[in-house]
């Protein structure tokens, strides 16, 4: 029900979907950016359904799955992590891959909406520790365009994030002074 309300509000406020999904790959961290508005939410959730992207999650502090709305947070894709636990984030992420025959994750690169003087790295670890690929996905508010950018299989972390980097250049967040044009 709720993607099929998502799916309407997004083809309503002239929403398109660019790029295409890459369905042979069954796991995947799935890089979502430039993150700098509530409304990106929205608008990925509503993709999801679109594409159809099966067997996606997105992470959340565990305490938020402990509580009153916990089936809300899993019925929309969220998985949790424990963020007090002896065993590291990438490890914790790392082993859901390795629980799963199919496990699609996306992540914000830059780990918050504010504006950032260097993308996070942990999505990019994840992916590595979990030997699987990232796909870059943009979210062009300008354009009001959701681009499937290429997979990414990480190797060379330098020459990694300069590509990286150079896809979310040229894509406009919802709150332009907060996206990762600056980074180029």
């Amino acid at each position: 029900m709720v993607g099929w309300l998502l799916s309407l509000w997004f083809k309503f406020k002239g929403w398109k979907i660019t790029g295409h999904f890459p369905y042979d790959v069954p796991k995947m961290v799935i890089a979502v950016g430039p993150h700098t508005s509530g409304w990106d939410v929205v608008v990925g959730l509503s993709a999801r359904h679109l594409i159809p992207i099966k067997h996606a999650y997105f992470l959340g502090k565990k305490e938020l799955f402990d509580g009153p709305f916990g089936w809300f947070f899993r019925a929309i894709g969220g998985t949790p992590v424990d963020r007090f636990s002896k065993t590291g984030m990438v490890q914790q992420v790392a082993e859901k891959f390795h629980a799963h025959e199919n496990f699609r994750l996306a992540m914000s690169p830059e780990g918050t909406r504010k504006k950032v003087d260097k993308l996070r790295t942990g999505f990019y670890y994840i992916a590595k520790e979990a030997k699987v690929p990232i796909l870059l996905a943009g979210l062009d508010f300008t354009k009001k365009e959701v681009i499937i950018g290429e997979l990414i299989y990480p190797s060379d972390e330098e020459k990694d994030f300069r590509q990286i980097i150079s896809f979310f250049a040229g894509v406009e967040g919802k709150n332009k002074e907060q996206g990762l044009h600056h980074l180029v």
